[in-house]
């Protein structure tokens, strides 16, 4: 019998060393880095041609800092900015609760699905400011109806992709539950709802931009007030360097709503491994459950 040579114990190999060079470049070359340039370039050359044009047209960055600075000051921002975030996270969390719960009843009852598929894709078509008058008719012109007027811009993306969500969980997983003697309610939260997750997720990213829109244009046709009244009043005197400035604020917003989203979808991607744990946990514990009961 032929021994075979003893196999020398494994060395760790330590990792090449980067150079001053190397780390430069891979600084330069990252993406918030390429992100920064083309914010910072872009700023550069509005600031030099917003210089050399009529300020009615055109403001230049440094011209709307300042105008913000006097904004600020004067608490005509601050105040703004308070009437718009109230009546905005109340149409957002309505948009939010009647979207999901709008979309889980199509997906889970057919005949539902049936009666409301035509009432949602008709008002789905429907470039919904034409309905503005209608609305304003309807909730008034103060409170109730902006959230009035965000709610039917925003709402549908929510609906049509927690629809498509419930509607993409695969069948085995389903037939996993069901194998093991889970109850509908049990497969509907512990299976169907994570798994339509990330398409949830996707829809409050898109209704949130539809929702500033929403309320912006509220805010033009309902009582003026807020970041869109600060627009229409700055238009109206051709104040452009302030005109700007509820702009900005509005662009702010979003970003800060995506980057809540993305941290939110993030976590989420991060868990994957603990739902799918917990969902075989809960498909042995049934496992167990039955073997008892037998």
């Amino acid at each position: 019998m032929i021994s075979s040579p003893e196999m020398s114990p494994r060395r760790s190999v330590p990792a090449p060393q980067l150079t001053w060079a190397q780390r430069l470049r891979e600084v330069l070359l990252s993406p918030n880095a390429i992100r920064t340039a083309s914010v910072a370039v872009f700023f550069v050359i509005w600031e030099y041609y917003g210089r050399r044009m009529d300020p009615i047209f055109m403001a230049p960055p440094s011209a709307i800092f300042r105008a913000a600075l006097e904004l600020l000051r004067n608490g005509a921002l601050e105040k703004a900015l308070i009437q718009t975030l109230w009546p905005f996270a109340v149409g957002m969390a309505l948009t939010v609760v009647i979207g999901v719960a709008l979309g889980i009843v199509m997906a889970q009852w057919r005949t539902l699905e049936y009666v409301l598929d035509p009432f949602v894709n008709a008002l789905y078509a429907i470039p919904r400011i034409a309905l503005i008058p209608l609305i304003i008719l309807w909730a008034g012109l103060e409170f109730a109806g902006k959230v009035t007027i965000l709610v039917s811009v925003a709402v549908f993306p929510i609906t049509v992709n927690t629809y498509s969500g419930i509607r993409d969980v695969r069948g085995g997983m389903l037939e996993i539950g069901r194998a093991y003697g889970a109850t509908e309610w049990q497969i509907f939260w512990k299976i169907i709802l994570p798994a339509a997750i990330p398409f949830i997720m996707a829809g409050i990213r898109l209704a949130v931009g539809l929702a500033i829109i929403g309320i912006i244009v509220a805010e033009f046709f309902t009582a003026i007030s807020g970041l869109g009244g600060m627009i229409v009043e700055y238009a109206n005197v051709f104040a452009t360097a302030k005109l700007f400035v509820p702009d900005h604020r509005h662009r702010a917003r979003g970003r800060r709503a995506d980057r809540a989203r993305d941290v939110a979808g993030t976590s989420y991607v991060a868990l994957a491994p603990a739902r799918t744990r917990a969902i075989l946990e809960f498909a042995c514990g049934l496992r167990v459950e039955v073997i008892r009961c037998c």
